[in-house]
């Protein structure tokens, strides 16, 4: 069989085309989830929505609750009402068919007018029973003759009035036992059934005109649930911009929202928030500073060294010798510096990962004053430790030492030559104490609030003489942080100082 070229390419076309509607239908799919999707983010979970809907459903449960209640009253009343006037009429009527034995001569006509009467008014169907359940009369002449078996009527023929509410088919039926007045027996029924139409009409009226009431109460309701909403939306709506604003960049202006309690205090969180972000912001920047300084100072003191060997001819061996030790010394200090700040990093990144184990602390001081008494003796430093109790506590070994050797180690440096270094190990139920005190120095009262700054110098020029990175307070307090303790800092100038350091026994971990 022969296929043409063009016959063969119309399939691919068509093929094409039905791959075109595929994709496009999978997109409509698509596209219809994305808008459920986003709809239900940004107006179902909305709070402005919430509030609308709360504030409507506050208004529509009661109206609808008042309509029904309302409604069911009345039909109950209504009901109640046109029973018990079929009822008094059957009882006025039953004292008449005695006095004209009805039951025995149907041919009155005064009960025969009475009957039809009572018809006509009421709208409605009267049946006299006699005593052996046959029908005698019938106003609808449909059943005279019959016999009829009913509950109500055997109830009533032994002398029980009742009736009956049929809802579905709209009428009340209502017996009154006719009683023989020599006996006192029940010898027959009247059987009244009565139209409730009219009483139908009226609840019609009333759920229309009730259904209109809650239909203009309900609007009213949700143009002021919608103002509503919009007045508890828009402070938090300002509050979210200015937080926008942040990412941009921080704004001059603080945040001041105090129209509702909740929203002051978002707005007061928010600026101490804010303030917070600029300390850090600024002490980010001064601790770039501060680094970028403290790296190119050794590397600017090494270069002078090196350009003064350079471009000296024949340099004798001693200038040599003291040049190139002068270089290590500052090799050694940019050492130092990278060293600490590489541990500063460390800590910060192993705050949740300490090795805690059981360490016998008075050892552990004995240890650390062990390795730095040659430093001491250097400037005739008297070290002294002083245990009150043994004390075993759960710490990162490694972390606390290199936290209270920074501190002894200052109190060496920042001392006065045959001065003098106390330092006590006391502890409680709870914590464990150590301080440090020396005869330094001091630190004067404005410099006490910045010394755990990284970099920070109190007298910088006597700071170069000594040494040191500036970032040896730093490391100490976040050590003592990160196992949750506290230092402190009591110093007066040329009078020594004195840091406390606090530390839980037992580590808890959050």
């Amino acid at each position: 069989m022969y296929i043409s070229v063009d016959y063969v390419r119309r399939l691919k076309r068509i093929q094409a085309s039905r791959n075109t509607y595929i994709q496009s239908g999978e997109l409509v799919i698509i596209s219809k989830g994305k808008f459920r999707n986003k709809l239900k983010e940004n107006v179902i979970k909305s709070l402005r929505f919430r509030i609308i809907l709360i504030i409507v459903c506050a208004g529509l449960i009661p109206c609808t609750v008042a309509h029904i209640a309302i409604i069911k009253a009345y039909e109950s009343r209504a009901v109640s009402l046109r029973t018990a006037e079929i009822q008094n009429q059957c009882t006025i009527l039953c004292d008449q068919l005695n006095n004209y034995n009805y039951l025995e001569d149907n041919s009155s006509e005064v009960i025969n007018a009475n009957l039809t009467q009572l018809t006509n008014i009421y709208n409605g169907r009267v049946m006299l029973v006699n005593a052996e359940l046959k029908v005698m009369t019938d106003t609808y002449a449909l059943d005279e003759g019959k016999t009829i078996v009913s509950e109500n009527v055997i109830r009533c023929l032994k002398g029980e009035s009742t009736n009956y509410y049929d809802k579905k088919n709209h009428f009340i039926e209502v017996t009154s036992p006719i009683t023989d007045k020599n006996t006192g027996k029940a010898v027959g029924v009247i059987l009244a059934s009565v139209s409730t139409d009219s009483i139908e009409d009226s609840l019609h009226i009333f759920h229309t005109k009730g259904g209109a009431i809650i239909g203009m109460i309900m609007t009213i309701v949700i143009a002021l649930a919608i103002l509503l909403a919009d007045c508890i939306v828009r402070p938090l709506r300002k509050i979210a911009a200015d937080i926008e604003g942040v990412t941009e960049g921080y704004v001059v202006e603080v945040l001041h929202e105090n129209t509702f309690t909740e929203t002051k205090n978002i707005s007061d969180a928010f600026n101490k928030m804010l303030g917070r972000m600029k300390v850090l912001d600024d002490s980010r920047e001064e601790f770039v500073s501060n680094v970028s300084h403290e790296l190119k100072t050794p590397l600017a003191s090494m270069k002078v060294l090196a350009d003064s060997l350079v471009t000296q001819d024949q340099v004798p061996i001693e200038l040599y010798q003291e040049f190139m030790g002068d270089i290590a010394k500052e090799i050694d200090r940019e050492n130092d510096i990278i060293n600490d700040l590489l541990t500063l990093v460390k800590m910060d990144k192993t705050a949740q990962n300490l090795n805690i184990s059981q360490v016998n602390v008075n050892d552990l001081l004995e240890l650390i004053l062990k390795r730095l008494r040659p430093i001491a003796e250097k400037k005739q430093i008297e070290i002294v430790l002083e245990s009150f109790r043994p004390v075993t506590a759960e710490i990162d070994e490694v972390k606390m030492t290199l936290a209270i050797s920074n501190l002894v180690e200052n109190a060496i440096k920042y001392n006065h030559d045959e001065g003098w270094v106390h330092v006590s190990l006391n502890a409680d139920h709870k914590y464990f104490y150590v301080k440090v005190s020396d005869s330094g120095i001091g630190i004067p009262k404005e410099d006490q609030d910045h010394i755990f700054e990284r970099f920070y110098r109190v007298d910088k020029s006597h700071s170069r003489e000594i040494g040191g990175t500036g970032l040896g307070l730093a490391i100490t307090r976040n050590a003592v942080i990160m196992h949750r303790g506290s230092i402190k800092v009591y110093s007066e100038p040329e009078e020594g100082t004195t840091f406390t350091v606090r530390i839980p026994l037992i580590y808890v971990s959050t």
